[in-house]
């Protein structure tokens, strides 16, 4: 398995969670984190040509499928600016020789998970074209931004539902469709959140998530949105993503409960991304100020040590959970 250190390099918040997971599911998790973020990092190379890195990524996508490795993209690697993202294209091939030594069934698993993520980043890719705000474009409709995020996050929800029941014995009796569906849910609530949070950001990189039919709706354009005092006017729609988002999270919540209280350390591996995401929801609902690319919606390194240790306590509890949850929600107006 890829060294833990590297990963640590790569997410900080996302190790924190594999840690905690049984030893079993570390190495498969693991390395489909590691791929995933390995083609993120080829998709938003910007200092190399956008069609080199589609190219790049449907080799990737293609040695996945296929079974077989792929040489360190060097090219790609030189561009990183980031020490830990130009070593882990360096290192990609011990990433696809440990996919090799998985047990067959996990592979399988790992590749088809990959496959859902890539291609998001291709959609994504090809659906903006420009890399900055003179060549801002639009998802087209909500269904569209569904699709989205179900490709780049509610498949691993599912992954992570089917992963899980093979190697955990105690989720025998789970219902697995009906909990992969809640695992997509799962995915979702994540990914809006990251939409919602970064859409400044993303604005000034070309790529506006919230649909055009939705904004022509309220008299807007894509372009409008760079304007930070158009926060007042795009307040309706994204109170009604956020509504979305929240809706999402209840089924979230749903799927945590589930997980048997034996296994603590699931448990505590879903609760901690639904904490500090809904942590986050309540200051994106409070802040004037959704469009201005200055404000840094993000909770205090003190806030989430705070609900790390505290869920720690309360993670054999559901009511405690759930009460908890409930608190979060009821503190953000929509």
């Amino acid at each position: 398995m890829p060294p833990l250190d590297l990963l640590r390099q790569v997410s900080r918040s996302f190790s924190l969670s594999l840690a905690v997971l049984p030893r079993s599911l570390r190495e498969p998790v693991g390395l489909a984190y590691m791929f995933a973020r390995a083609a993120d990092t080829i998709a938003d190379t910007r200092l190399v040509d956008r069609g080199q890195r589609l190219a790049q990524l449907e080799a990737l996508r293609e040695a996945l499928a296929a079974g077989r490795a792929l040489p360190a993209p060097a090219g790609l690697a030189t561009a990183q600016d980031d020490p830990a993202e130009r070593r882990l294209l360096e290192r990609l091939p011990e990433c696809f020789a440990a996919l090799d030594r998985l047990d067959p069934a996990d592979q399988a698993r790992v590749r088809a998970v990959l496959a859902i993520i890539t291609e998001g980043m291709v959609f994504d890719l090809t659906r903006f074209p420009g890399e900055d705000a003179s060549r801002l474009c639009a998802l087209e409709t909500l269904e569209d931004l569904d699709r989205y995020t179900y490709l780049v996050a509610g498949g691993v929800g599912e992954f992570w539902t089917e992963i899980h029941v093979a190697h955990r014995r105690r989720l025998a009796r789970w219902d697995l469709p009906l909990m992969k569906a809640r695992g997509l849910r799962f995915g979702k609530a994540l990914q809006m959140t990251n939409v919602l949070r970064d859409l400044p950001r993303d604005l000034r990189g070309g790529r506006c998530y919230l649909p055009r039919v939705e904004l022509a709706a309220l008299g807007l354009a894509p372009a409008d949105l760079l304007d930070p005092r158009a926060a007042g006017r795009v307040r309706p729609l994204f109170e009604r993503l956020l509504r979305l988002t929240l809706e999402h999270y209840e089924v979230a919540w749903q799927y945590t409960l589930a997980i048997p209280r034996a296994e603590t350390r699931m448990r505590l591996a879903c609760a901690w991304p639904l904490l500090i995401g809904l942590g986050t929801l309540e200051l994106l609902a409070g802040s004037r100020q959704l469009l201005s690319p200055e404000a840094r919606i993000k909770l205090s390194r003190a806030a989430v040590r705070g609900i790390l240790a505290r869920s720690a306590l309360t993670v054999w509890s559901n009511r405690t959970l759930a009460a908890d949850a409930a608190r979060l929600r009821r503190r953000i107006a929509v």
